[in-house]
């Protein structure tokens, strides 16, 4: 058993750092009370660790084969977060809700992307950078939103 975690230790510690990560993300997204929270953040970042392991993986066993394109596994990735982001955003009255929630997965999935390619400084730089902007951005946005819906007119109610 031993073994089994020292032959595979540069695997395990991507998909370790790749869910840590995603979990950091979603749980400022549950602190605000959104859908999206620590698992599905989680799961997005160590899918898209472990497809791009997949892809170094299948690059080595098919070094020299013509036509073959490992980036083309890491591209794809990129449209499944996106078939996943468009499912969280729905239209409430004359407002879209889930576009924070859809650019999260999106992110999250890049920093999947990153750990699975052993880029930590990049995967965690980025994780850092996200946190501060949901976090700061919520706190400079309150008093906002505040004098927005205070002036807010909905022209498509009739009266």
């Amino acid at each position: 058993m031993t073994n089994f975690f020292t032959q595979n230790s540069d695997v395990i510690l991507r998909l370790l750092v790749a869910v840590v990560l995603g979990m950091f993300i979603g749980a400022e997204r549950v602190l605000v009370h959104k859908e999206a929270g620590m698992k599905t953040h989680a799961l997005v970042s160590l899918g898209a660790a472990l497809f791009i392991i997949i892809s170094e993986y299948l690059s080595v066993m098919y070094v020299g084969v013509n036509g073959y394109n490992p980036a083309m596994m890491a591209s794809n990735i990129i449209v499944g977060i996106g078939f996943l982001g468009a499912g969280s955003i729905i239209l409430q009255g004359n407002r879209l809700k889930g576009l924070t929630t859809a650019s999260g997965f999106w992110v999250t999935a890049g920093i999947g992307m990153a750990a699975g390619f052993g880029l930590f400084s990049l995967a965690v730089i980025t994780t850092v950078l996200i946190l501060m902007i949901f976090v700061l951005m919520n706190i400079f946005e309150q008093p906002l939103i505040k004098i927005s819906d205070k002036n807010f007119i909905d022209y498509s109610k009739k009266e």
